[in-house]
């Protein structure tokens, strides 16, 4: 089948591309140089030229902190662009899969979100993805929306490359102990996200790293995997403030038969793999 990637470049969208080329699928991806998806006549042109079978829609505003300041900036891309993505798809008769958040939960809950779980962020960047499932739920019924939880890949900026660098420059690290969630690796997503295109499921399903932890185990977990000799510290959130309010629990599990990933510990074993193949 034919699956046309958007965000291709990014760290989900390059591990997108090369598993939908590894499962022997034509693949035809647009970076964001190449295709902003908040221009609709562009994307509107380009996925009807391409004619694809599925649009994975990778493309998105990632910065957390950054969404509070420039709130109009997130939700043009997370929210109106994610449906003008999956208009345009629907228009080519195509499927979506559009990736959305763990964000678009409050986190009080104590045990896991499932898909029926009332949704309510508490930030800029959990009310853009939320628009964003609502834009593409409202194009139709051809679509599915993955949420996902606290990515991590080999290609581009990511919290356990964050930690490999602080852990070789510094000699202790804080890190907050009391936010809990299922970090993804994006190398274990991206085949899912390609099955759903293939066999889709539609509608909402949860698709994250098998197991949860908080930054603090999972920062330790990091640095122990590099040998570092750097101590990690835990810390309360409140001793940690940043502009985004993020929730202290958003696990993710499904109730919908969604694909089951291998753990966050499988996912840091395979990344530091890819990692330090890369740094060779």
């Amino acid at each position: 089948m034919r699956i046309l990637v958007t965000g291709a470049a990014g760290m989900l969208g390059r591990d997108v591309c090369q598993a939908a080329q590894a499962a022997g699928h034509e693949v035809i991806g647009h970076a964001r140089a190449q295709l902003d998806i908040t221009d609709a006549a562009a994307v509107q042109e380009t996925v009807s030229a391409a004619a694809p079978d599925a649009v994975i829609n990778c493309a998105a505003w990632t910065d957390v902190d950054g969404a509070e300041g420039r709130f109009e900036d997130a939700v043009a891309v997370n929210g109106a662009g994610a449906g003008i993505v999956a208009a345009a798809a629907a228009a080519a008769g195509a499927w979506t899969i559009h990736v959305s958040s763990d964000y678009v939960f409050d986190g009080e809950k104590t045990s896991p979100y499932v898909e029926s779980d009332a949704v309510d962020p508490i930030g800029a960047y959990g009310a853009s993805k939320l628009q964003g499932e609502r834009d593409v739920a409202a194009t139709g019924d051809r679509h599915t929306i993955v949420r996902s939880s606290w990515l991590f890949g080999a290609h581009g900026a990511c919290f356990p490359k964050t930690i490999l660098r602080l852990a070789a420059e510094r000699e202790e690290l804080s890190i907050v102990a009391d936010q809990l969630g299922c970090p993804t690796f994006t190398g274990h997503l991206a085949p899912a996200l390609v099955t759903l295109a293939q066999d889709p499921i539609p509608g909402v399903l949860h698709v994250a790293g098998a197991e949860s932890c908080s930054w603090y185990e999972f920062a330790g977990e990091i640095a122990a995997a590099a040998g570092a000799q750097c101590r990690v510290r835990p810390i309360a959130t409140a001793d940690y403030p940043t502009p985004a309010r993020r929730p202290a629990y958003s696990v993710l599990a499904s109730e919908r038969g969604a694909p089951s990933l291998p753990s966050w510990r499988t996912g840091l074993h395979d990344f530091m793999a890819a990692f330090s193949q890369a740094a060779v």
